[in-house]
């Protein structure tokens, strides 16, 4: 099937990704919903690592900018737009439902786009998801936390094995962040041709209880051979 995936440049839609075109499908483009010109929305990526990551993985990006009182109205249009050029699916990585979103919302969205839904995390436990994807050899960065279950210093670190050893001993706490706990950046990876490295950051704090990662500085790398 050609399909979307949806990009947020983090962990998560990256493993989707990786994970459906296993599956066999054909990703014709990723989707990317902006909160600014330069930022991604949620994540709050740079546009450069956007662009880093996906022609690293050589597929077109769409980014759409979205305010939140028009973010169905854009996400719909954006889809549209996609599903003209050959799109069937939509490739998600969530994994569990937040507040009716993936059933309700989003269920109602593609259906009415006339999409269908593709969900390779869907309902998985996130203790498997996290080692799994641990395994095919993604390199992620923390750069955001809700602060009322993350600090600061968790801004900056790297998801490997001492991660999840960490974040397993909170009480309360989801390994892959699924209660909002931390959002994160894909700097290399399965398919990616290139690697992103960061070189310089600073944290802030956020109004509205959050860390953020402000990347500064970074570089791209060229790689050794790809994995299919």
């Amino acid at each position: 099937m050609k399909v979307v995936a949806s990009w947020s440049g983090g962990k998560d839609s990256c493993y989707a990704y990786y994970l459906a075109k296993k599956e066999g499908h054909e990703v014709i483009s990723l989707l990317t919903m902006m909160m600014s010109e330069t930022k991604s929305n949620f994540h709050m990526i740079p546009a450069g690592i956007l662009d880093a990551q996906t022609d690293a993985l050589g597929v077109p990006l769409m980014k759409q900018k979205a305010t939140p009182q028009t973010y169905e109205n854009d996400f719909k249009g954006a889809l549209l737009k996609l599903k003209a050029k050959g799109a069937e699916g939509l490739v998600t990585g969530d994994i569990y439902e937040v507040a009716g979103h993936e059933e309700g919302w989003l269920g109602r969205v593609l259906k009415e786009v006339g999409l269908m839904p593709i969900k390779p995390l869907w309902m998985g436990d996130t203790k498997l998801i996290y080692q799994y994807y641990l395994k095919t050899g993604f390199k992620a960065t923390v750069v955001r936390t809700n602060l009322s279950k993350l600090d600061v210093e968790w801004l900056g670190r790297t998801l490997d094995q001492k991660f999840y050893d960490d974040i397993t001993k909170l009480p309360g706490i989801d390994p892959c962040g699924e209660g909002g706990e931390y959002h994160t950046v894909i700097t290399d990876g399965p398919s990616m041709s290139k690697k992103i490295e960061i070189l310089e950051t600073q944290k802030h704090k956020l109004d509205g209880g959050f860390g953020y990662l402000e990347i500064k500085k970074f570089e791209v790398k060229p790689k050794g051979k790809v994995k299919a």
